[in-house]
């Protein structure tokens, strides 16, 4: 028999594996300073774009108060025990209120987190009778909670809506055998690509099989819609969302969590979603500053205005130049470039260290090997010299990577000639 913990020092997992090259720089960097487009990485002033506060509130001067007078107030353990127990309160209610308006539905629900939130939504929506059918490249929070899920599981091609109704077909026949009922999730916006969810498309067919959807839309809440309320208002189906999921974590600029549908759906999720039930409650500066950051949604239009301005003008600067940006359809923005993992290496310390642009990397296995994403997030606070020295090293990086400078570099760091950790 195996000791349990040899496969630790075996392997260390498709991302482990290059922790001792890349740790502390490439992975888990330490960024100092205000949140903002401009803080300081290793001593050096570099712009930012891995922060997905994307409406740039979490230096408002009304968010900053009302953090600091409630965390003054309250400190950050009230209240305590779970909601069911003992950590109700009237902002509490009031914001799941709020929430429910603004994103026009019945009831809604906080979670204290989103990667468990959902994970405990997606449980609490099935039984082992139930079928499932989602988009393969959904979150990896949606996956957990898929693997949790003992029934029929349908997974379709990225937002191919084809292969979807194959999988529906599938799907209906396994529900009328099994004489139950049929979930589709997906996403309002997929956050490597930026590209919207075929929310619209699917929703055709909620008739036909009689399904009932469940949307992430942590990118989408805030940032796309006529009144931000999301993805689905963004294609005209919000109301055909039947369980909305959004994170604290990006529009918000916060931590925390919520979900809204029905009430009857709400109402049983309150008593029967496992995360909840037997978590804390979510602290209260939290929830009063989210009340605050909320109406900021509401009453200032003109910071969803100005990111979007910033999101056209990058965007539109990286297809002039003759990047490849994919099909996003948000504010997420992906360069795609080709090179093997010890390339991007290079490209991002080149980035870092003589142009000062901070931006994440996205490698196999999370994508195809050969394959490179560059990802950033505009914010509304970015400026408009932020985005042009952002382009001019954008396509300054690109003609080492393309005359095989960051390949030499590259196979340096592979060797251990070269050691930023």
């Amino acid at each position: 028999m195996k000791d349990l913990f040899d496969k630790f020092r075996e392997s260390k997992g498709p991302l482990g594996q290059y922790q001792d090259v890349a740790h502390g720089y490439f992975s888990f960097p330490k960024l100092e300073g205000e949140l903002g487009p401009r803080m300081t990485f290793r001593g050096k002033e570099c712009i930012i774009w891995s922060i997905n506060s994307y409406l740039g509130i979490t230096n408002h001067p009304e968010v900053r108060k009302a953090d600091a007078e409630s965390a003054a107030e309250y400190g950050l353990a009230y209240p305590m025990g779970a909601r069911i127990m003992s950590g109700e309160t009237d902002a509490h209610i009031q914001l799941e209120e709020e929430l429910a308006e603004f994103t026009q539905k019945e009831a809604a629900l906080l979670l204290n987190f989103g990667y468990q939130g959902i994970m405990s939504i997606v449980d609490a929506c099935l039984t082992r009778h139930d079928v499932v059918v989602y988009d393969r490249d959904d979150h990896a929070c949606i996956m957990d909670g898929i693997r949790m899920h003992q029934g029929p599981k349908f997974a379709f091609t990225h937002n191919d809506i084809d292969h979807f109704l194959v999988r529906m077909e599938q799907a209906k026949k396994e529900a009328e055998k099994r004489n139950s009922g049929i979930l589709v999730i997906t996403e309002g916006v997929f956050g490597m690509r930026g590209e919207q969810g075929i929310l619209k498309e699917i929703c055709a067919y909620k008739e036909k099989y009689g399904f009932r959807l469940l949307v992430d839309d942590a990118h989408g809440f805030g940032t796309m819609g006529a009144t931000g309320a999301g993805a689905g208002e963004e294609q005209g189906v919000q109301d055909q969302i039947d369980v909305y999921f959004s994170t604290f974590a990006k529009a918000m600029s916060g931590f925390g969590a919520f979900v809204s549908a029905d009430r009857d759906i709400i109402e049983f999720m309150r008593y029967n979603l496992r995360s909840q039930v037997f978590a804390k409650s979510l602290c209260m500066p939290m929830v009063k500053g989210a009340l605050v950051r909320l109406k900021l949604l509401r009453e200032q239009p003109e910071l969803r205005e100005k990111l979007w301005k910033n999101v056209h003008h990058l965007q539109n600067g990286l297809r002039e130049a003759g990047f490849d940006i994919g099909n996003t359809g948000a504010c997420v923005t992906p360069v795609f470039l080709k090179g093997s993992t010890y390339e991007a290496g290079a490209l991002i310390y080149d980035l870092r260290e003589t142009y000062g642009i901070f931006c994440s990397v996205v490698l196999p296995p999370v994508i195809p090997k050969g394959q490179l994403i560059l990802r950033l997030i505009p914010t509304a606070e970015h400026t408009e010299t932020d985005i042009q020295e952002t382009l001019d090293a954008f396509k300054a990086v690109r003609s080492k990577l393309e005359d095989g400078t960051y390949e030499k570099v590259g196979e340096m760091f592979k060797a251990g000639e070269i050691n930023v950790v």
